[in-house]
């Protein structure tokens, strides 16, 4: 009887260490495939946020060339100033930024005629509209849009 009584703990450790083992594998069966799904979806989001980037900076400038060919000048000016602090502001951020290296370098100098584009656009001339055009197409170009 006192072998019996020894041999129990043994037993009902083992049966722990089993049940243990399936819990775990039973965890990692569910767990691993979510996992491997959120990094893919994870991707997918960067990837669409990329693209989201890149189109409101061109809407923004193309909405702004828009309303300058209509004479709407103030919603033009208000449209280039976003497009203008978007391309600003992403282009700071570096290497955390959604456009690419080579997109940042391409669009970097065109911002250059900022205070030009919102002086013209302030006094309401009809020249911000040309030019407006030429940043338009200049930016798409850089931006791959």
């Amino acid at each position: 009887m006192p072998e019996t009584i020894a041999a129990a703990p043994g037993r009902s450790s083992r049966r722990i260490l089993y049940f243990l083992i399936v819990v775990l594998v039973a965890f990692l069966a569910g767990f691993v495939p979510m996992w491997m799904k959120a990094r893919d979806q994870s991707a997918e989001r960067a990837k669409a946020e990329r693209a989201l980037v890149t189109a409101r900076i061109v809407k923004d400038l193309g909405s702004a060339t828009i309303d300058a060919r209509r004479g709407e000048y103030e919603a033009a000016r208000q449209e280039a100033s976003a497009f203008f602090d978007e391309a600003v502001s992403e282009i700071d951020r570096g290497s955390e930024s959604a456009l690419a290296e080579a997109q940042r370098n391409g669009l970097a100098p065109l911002l250059a005629p900022r205070d030009q584009v919102i002086t013209l656009l302030a006094r309401s001339d009809p020249a911000s509209a040309d030019l407006l055009s030429t940043m338009y197409v200049a930016v798409r170009k850089a931006l791959g849009a």
